[in-house]
């Protein structure tokens, strides 16, 4: 390791959406070790929105990794777990949460503002309970149609909802990552696996600058 890890000593829990039965999982684990962290716990369900970590719901899919040990990936009947419960049991000192094209309704003309709001800020508000500093991950660019219907402008729109609703988490635009169509995807909305590879090291890039998590470093 590095003696210039810019995460070194800090642990981690992730949640995510269907993008972690993919690459991104392993990608994120690797490349924040990389980076200094000591524990990192990923959790991943499929079509899970933000209010699902608050009241458990069944979903068709999901996946978790916790530390080096081979991650699992389950099917039909997996289930979201309360976000209370995961921070009691890991105590992290970083919450990272990745939840963007299940909050987009790409296929609604209008976005469901009062929806979106109740799921996002029942999140943040228990989080912040825990006084455990969070970042918020917004959704990135796909591919325009597909089978989930991504046009850019709807993933836009989520975007502006979501940088204006996770305070006091700190947002990440996953926007500025890459160009619209610039990373591949197999269906219009989950990357090939040069997409999940770029998008983990950006992630983590961001997390390493942030003065707040540099702070946290220091402390340790």
């Amino acid at each position: 390791m590095s003696t210039a890890a810019t995460l070194a000593g800090l642990s981690f829990l992730v949640l995510g959406e269907s993008h972690m039965i993919y690459e991104l999982r392993d990608n994120l684990y690797n490349d924040l070790a990389a980076q200094g962290a000591t524990q990192t716990h990923i959790v991943g369900a499929c079509g899970a929105s933000a209010i699902d970590w608050i009241k458990p719901k069944v979903v068709d899919c999901g996946a978790v990794k916790k530390g080096k040990a081979a991650a699992t990936v389950t099917g039909p009947g997996t289930q979201t777990q309360a976000i209370g419960q995961l921070i009691a049991a890991d105590k992290p000192d970083v919450v990272v949460v990745i939840i963007g094209d299940t909050m987009g309704s790409y296929d609604n003309p209008a976005f469901p503002k009062a929806w979106a709001w109740q799921g996002v800020s029942s999140l943040v508000k228990a989080i912040s309970a825990t006084k455990t500093p969070c970042v918020w991950v917004g959704p990135a660019y796909g591919k325009a149609g597909g089978k989930y219907n991504k046009q850019d402008d709807r993933v836009e729109r989520a975007a502006r909802f979501l940088s204006s609703a996770v305070s006091p988490c700190t947002y990440v635009d996953s926007l500025k990552f890459a160009k619209p169509g610039q990373w591949r995807t197999f269906d219009g909305q989950h990357f090939t696996p040069d997409g999940y590879a770029a998008w983990s090291k950006a992630i983590v890039g961001e997390l390493g600058g942030m003065p707040q998590i540099q702070k946290l470093r220091e402390s340790k």
